[in-house]
This record gives C-alpha cells, sequence and structure tokens, in this order.
C-alpha cells in the first residue's frame, strides 16, 4: 500500500524538480569579456556615474583626479580592512554640491577619506540639480589607482 502512494508521488516529486531548474538550465552562458572590452576598470563595469558627463575630462578623468587624491588611511591599512564606500550629494545647479553623506563605508578612517576627496570634486554647471552617489574602492596592494573598479 505505501509503495502505491510513492510510485504516484515520485512523478510528480521528478515534475516539480524539473521545473524548478528550468530557468537556470535555460541561461545562456555569458562569454568573459576581453580586457578592451572591459574597458578602464571604473565604477562597476560600465556603468556610467551620471554626474561624470559634468567633470571637465569625463568619467575617466573624474577617477583618475580621485585615485591620485586618495591617500589610504593609516587605520585601514593597518588593520588590512579593503572594500568600497559610496557617497551620495545633490549637485546644484551652480556646480556645488550639498546633502554630502556617506551611505556605505568598510571602516577604518576610508568613510572620511572619501568623504574628503568628493568635497574636492569641481563640476560644471547642470541644468538641474542631480542626486548622486559615488563609489570609490579602496583595495589594499594596489599601488596603481584605488579608485572604483
Amino acid at each position: 500500500m505505501f509503495a502505491k502512494h510513492i510510485s504516484a508521488i515520485a512523478p510528480l516529486a521528478l515534475g516539480l524538480l524539473l521545473a524548478a531548474a528550468a530557468p537556470a538550465l535555460a541561461q545562456t552562458p555569458v562569454a568573459p569579456k576581453s580586457p578592451a572590452e572591459k574597458g578602464t576598470g571604473i565604477a562597476s563595469a560600465g556603468k556610467v556615474i551620471p554626474v561624470a558627463e559634468y567633470y571637465e575630462g569625463g568619467q575617466t578623468a573624474m577617477y583618475d583626479f580621485i585615485a591620485k587624491e586618495l591617500n589610504y588611511p593609516l587605520m585601514a591599512k593597518r588593520n588590512r580592512i579593503q572594500g568600497q564606500c559610496i557617497v551620495s550629494f545633490t549637485l546644484n545647479p551652480d556646480a556645488t554640491l550639498s546633502g554630502i553623506k556617506l551611505v556605505k563605508q568598510v571602516g577604518g578612517g576610508t568613510g572620511e577619506e572619501a568623504l574628503r576627496v568628493v568635497r574636492l570634486l569641481k563640476f560644471k554647471k547642470p541644468e538641474y540639480p542631480i542626486l548622486t552617489s559615488l563609489p570609490i574602492t579602496f583595495k589594499l596592494g594596489s599601488t596603481a589607482s584605488n579608485a572604483t573598479e
């Protein structure tokens, strides 16, 4: 009697398992990008930050400036803290920054350093206020650039 119920449940269970696995099987694998297609390794693989068009030289120049000005905090370096800090701000029509605040930090003084560097940025005047966030990545052992990936 028990075997009769098991044989009735087995096809149902198999059907549910296949239905759950179907979306994962339907996805096509994405070929890895070549280094030329990846771009400069700035800001989450190809995403353009909205305020970058108002920076003289664009997003690449903005992150080059950030990399030049960024000092890895000693406490973060000593405790081997690395990660991404996100700073949010509003770019006003008169090219000033307001509402600068830290949305995410990894600790060890990285948030304060990210805020300091964002305050140094100089933008052109937009037509309307833009609320945006700027990711800044801190990596240990990277001598060329500690800007964003």
